[in-house]
């Protein structure tokens, strides 16, 4: 493994790690996200879409994929306020359930953090 590539492993374990509580205990789907191979999420986000689980959607190469493409132009905006203007905001989004097809309407909340000087995006969806 390259050693950038284990270095962003290691980052989003550590911040996973961290985050432990928030990710366990929430009762919103949460994603965290450094970038499309470093990512990770809670049960209830991955049951939310279909994903048997969290490991399932970790190792999908395309994060947007599950955002129907009518939303995937605000969250990529909302995202890039978040870590490049460390700007925390809100889209309400519809995502496609992968299991059943059925489409999901949520609130996403986005937050800027930072982890061993990395910023990361953290994801709280709620449904409508």
């Amino acid at each position: 493994m390259p050693k950038q590539e284990e270095h962003h492993v290691k980052l989003i374990h550590g911040m996973a790690e961290q985050l432990k509580p928030i990710l366990d205990k929430s009762p919103q789907a949460i994603y965290l996200y450094l970038d499309d191979n470093h990512k990770t999420c809670n049960k209830n986000f991955a049951s939310m879409l279909g994903y048997k689980s969290v490991k399932a959607w970790e190792d999908i190469d395309a994060p947007l994929a599950d955002v129907v493409e009518a939303s995937q132009a605000k969250v990529v905006a909302a995202y890039g306020r978040a870590s490049e203007k460390l700007e925390a905001g809100s889209v309400k989004v519809t995502m496609k359930n992968v299991s059943t097809g059925e489409l999901v309407k949520a609130n996403m909340i986005m937050v800027p953090v930072i982890y061993q000087d990395h910023i990361m995006v953290l994801h709280f969806l709620s449904r409508e």
